[in-house]
């Protein structure tokens, strides 16, 4: 990860949880992007990308998450994005919401894919 990016995951609820804090943007997507798709290789649960601690999202951070919903669906591998106000706002304004199955909580996140 980069200095403006922080991240890990953890196994919970059958699912991969990857949590991040920071920015994701120009500087650190394509080091999101490899992280994320090095440890989804290894496995194949279901994902959550928790981004409810992300202070910035840009163009090039929902670049990332484009393609990684693109690589989850292609492997029909389910997975939801978590999202804080900001990024929340950010994925809605250009209409992604549906696309990146974005959800408001972690724990709402897990029982939907738990369904």
């Amino acid at each position: 990860m980069t200095v403006s990016l922080r991240g890990g995951f953890e196994q919970r609820d059958g699912c991969l949880v990857f949590h991040f804090t920071g920015q994701l943007d120009a500087y650190s997507e394509k080091q999101f992007t490899a992280y994320v798709a090095d440890v989804l290789q290894a496995s194949s649960l279901p994902a959550v990308i928790d981004l409810s601690k992300i202070d910035f999202l840009d163009s090039s951070g929902l670049g990332a998450l484009v393609q990684l919903a693109k690589q989850c669906t292609d492997s029909k591998r389910s997975f939801q994005l978590v999202g804080n106000t900001r990024v929340t706002q950010t994925v809605k304004l250009v209409r992604l919401e549906g696309f990146l199955h974005l959800v408001d909580d972690l724990p709402t996140a897990l029982s939907q894919l738990a369904a």
